[in-house]
């Protein structure tokens, strides 16, 4: 692993808007550390980052809430990776682009 690049485990969390979001919710221990990493890139609070379930690798930007990084996990990373809301899954991330 580079020195931006971490090992998460959450449950999968569903968030009821006008249609149902999906994330993973980073802890406050590896938010904190995920801060430090991100200076200089961190965008309106967003972060960039490159997320590996498995074999299913994709991009996206974590989001700022409460303190803590939620992982969006789309409809077509949870089939192809095989994630249900509900269950615990361990992702690899890469802060930044690759």
């Amino acid at each position: 692993m580079r020195p931006l690049d971490f090992e998460l485990e959450g449950p999968v969390v569903e968030w009821r808007g006008p249609a149902p979001f999906y994330f993973l919710r980073v802890s406050e221990e590896d938010s904190a550390d995920i801060k430090v990493a991100a200076q200089g890139i961190e965008y309106w609070g967003q972060v960039p980052v490159v997320v590996r379930i498995g074999e299913v690798e994709f991009t996206t930007a974590l989001f700022p809430k409460d303190g803590c990084y939620l992982v969006p996990l789309k409809v077509a990373v949870r089939a192809r990776a095989g994630v249900e809301p509900g269950q615990t899954v361990v992702v690899e991330l890469s802060v930044g682009r690759p």
